[in-house]
């Protein structure tokens, strides 16, 4: 994965800190939907801003979740009601508003510690 790939993943997360209740979160996503994808099938709730599938920075492949952002809040809301526990592509999707993203501890580093011998 390129760095301007990398860079484009975590704007999406950081423009998801920054919530109102226009922004949704789907899981469980069929793998092989697209962002264009996602967006289409939200079209019938109102007007699509923005459609973003998480994808996996080593594989490439869908993580089976995204987020779509709606123009207002009532389509948000009609969004939510219109397809959570629905199928998009076979599978039952989760709808919700979007939730920031909470404050994580840091990794534990793994790297070999050069003192145990």
């Amino acid at each position: 994965m390129s760095l301007n790939e990398d860079r484009m993943i975590y704007k999406v997360f950081l423009s998801f800190q920054s919530m109102d209740n226009k922004k949704l979160y789907v899981g469980g996503l069929s793998y092989s939907v697209k962002n264009d994808g996602l967006a289409a099938a939200f079209a019938p709730a109102g007007t699509v801003v923005s459609a973003q599938v998480i994808m996996d920075k080593f594989s490439g492949r869908s993580k089976g979740f995204g987020f779509v952002e709606m123009s207002t809040e009532a389509e948000a809301q009609a969004a939510v009601e219109m397809f959570n526990g629905k199928e998009i592509d076979g599978r039952t999707v989760t709808v919700n508003v979007a939730r920031p993203l909470a404050e994580r501890p840091p990794r534990r580093d793994f790297r070999p510690r050069n003192d145990r011998y």
